[in-house]
């Protein structure tokens, strides 16, 4: 890495970079729980004060309806060079079940080069290592090769509800030429990768009611309608047996991957072995037939019922007919599939199905994630891989995401390409117990997101 601009800096400040992590970790920043809200502002004037003390400028920390956003930048580069805003966000998911933590999630500890704690990859480490990248960068050279922007959000573990409404509120503020999320991973230490896609997402809680009360199953089992029943009946009916979702139009807007995807992809390592381990020991593989696993978790369209509840479920038995049911659904788009029209659709494929007399009250969960797409032929994109190829020593395979996130708003919104400078790897542990960020990542990020900026500047 001598050539690289960043290079050795991570040695030469690795104390105060690793100390600063872990005073940031220890911040429980739990978006999702309201006892939390001081925490999570907390952490936001902690970020501020790590951008402040980086050397950029106009540091503030920006209210929404709910967790505060912080921003800051450095605009010196001159009008010929490119505006880059780096996205990440400073709140955290809960730690339950907190007895399957080897130690305690906001006490940070680093244990055979890896980093324990609830946010060390999603995603205070990621945007640690952003920050830390620019400070390098106007420490050894006194200016950055792009104009910067950064934007670290506090609501994206319970869906940025308000993170839209922000970025147009302040347009001016973030406008750019190109957006850097580091919230994503990578395929395997010796096998980098970039993100060039994220899916959408809509979600529904549907519930169902056939009675005003709970009847007795003795007297009344075999001759009324019961919830549970429509319930099971409804979900088994949301998949084909081929695997496919059977809303009506799901898959008109699906386009085939491009040339260069489907190359990519069919370069990605898969052990079915250990997929099947790291998915908690399940006992085989299922989907969409036609489709590899790769396919089905990244690039297809999905439907998974995530609840599903009716009846009695504690000790022993209660022999009744469940007057009231139902399920919650979440479906994954690709792109071109628009939330508005699948949540139209959902509701056309129930009105078919329920039951005449059964009242059904669907609610929407969350405001629905439109799916997010970069071209891989964009300029941009090539400099990023030449970037990993410089840090990670081989050519970085193209990958999409089955997750979803703000990032298809903050392209849409503010007209630039996404690019996706992740490190987190597949057994990070993300939302769940021992969640870590393994340090030879964490370096080489620094480094990456050092070197993305000066070969954005070189354009």
């Amino acid at each position: 890495m001598a050539d690289l601009a960043l290079a050795g800096y991570g040695e030469e400040e690795h104390e105060r970079i690793v100390s600063t992590l872990f005073d940031w970790l220890r911040i429980p920043s739990i978006s999702a729980d309201p006892q939390h809200a001081s925490d999570v502002r907390g952490s936001a004037e902690f970020c501020a004060r790590l951008l402040r003390e980086a050397g950029l400028e106009n540091v503030a920390v920006l209210e929404t309806g709910g967790g505060p956003a912080v921003y800051a930048d450095w605009l010196h580069a001159g009008r010929g060079a490119p505006t880059v805003l780096v996205y990440g966000h400073h709140d955290v998911q809960p730690v339950d079940p907190l007895d399957e933590w080897r130690s305690p999630p906001f006490d940070p500890v680093i244990v055979d080069g890896e980093c324990l704690a609830r946010g060390a990859i999603d995603d205070k480490g990621q945007t640690l290592y952003q920050i830390e990248a620019a400070r390098g960068l106007l420490a050894r050279a006194g200016r950055l090769p792009v104009n910067l922007k950064l934007l670290v959000e506090g609501e994206e573990e319970v869906g940025s509800p308000n993170f839209e409404a922000l970025l147009r509120a302040e347009m001016s503020r973030f406008a750019c030429d190109i957006v850097v999320v580091s919230d994503t991973g990578m395929i395997a230490p010796d096998v980098p990768s970039t993100t060039v896609g994220m899916r959408g997402l809509v979600a529904f809680d549907v519930a169902l009611r056939s009675a005003s009360i709970d009847l007795h199953s003795g007297m009344w089992g075999g001759a009324v309608p019961n919830a549970a029943r429509v319930a099971a009946d409804l979900v088994t009916a949301l998949h084909d047996d081929a695997g496919r979702v059977t809303l009506p139009g799901f898959y008109d807007a699906v386009r085939p991957l491009s040339p260069a995807e489907k190359a990519s992809l069919d370069s990605h390592p898969f052990n079915e072995a250990e997929f099947l381990a790291s998915a908690g020991g399940v006992p085989y593989l299922e989907g969409e037939a036609g489709y590899t696993t790769l396919e089905r978790i990244g690039v297809r369209p999905t439907a998974e019922v995530v609840g599903l509840h009716a009846g009695y479920a504690g000790p022993g038995i209660k022999t009744i007919v469940p007057a009231t049911g139902g399920f919650k659904v979440a479906f994954r788009l690709v792109p071109e599939q628009v939330p508005s029209e699948v949540d139209a659709s959902f509701r056309a494929w129930l009105a078919e199905r329920v039951p005449p007399g059964i009242s059904v009250a669907i609610t929407p969960e969350g405001g629905g994630v439109a799916p997010a797409l970069t071209p891989v032929d964009h300029p941009a994109v090539g400099a990023l891989v030449r970037t990993i190829e410089a840090v990670w020593g081989k050519v970085p395979l193209f990958t999409r995401e089955g997750g979803s996130g703000p990032e298809e708003a903050l392209g849409r919104v503010l007209g630039a390409p996404v690019l996706f400078l992740g490190v987190g790897l597949p057994d990070d542990r993300i939302h769940a117990p021992n969640e870590r960020m393994v340090m030879d990542q964490f370096w080489k990020g620094l480094v990456a997101a050092g070197q993305l900026l000066v070969a954005l500047g070189e354009g």
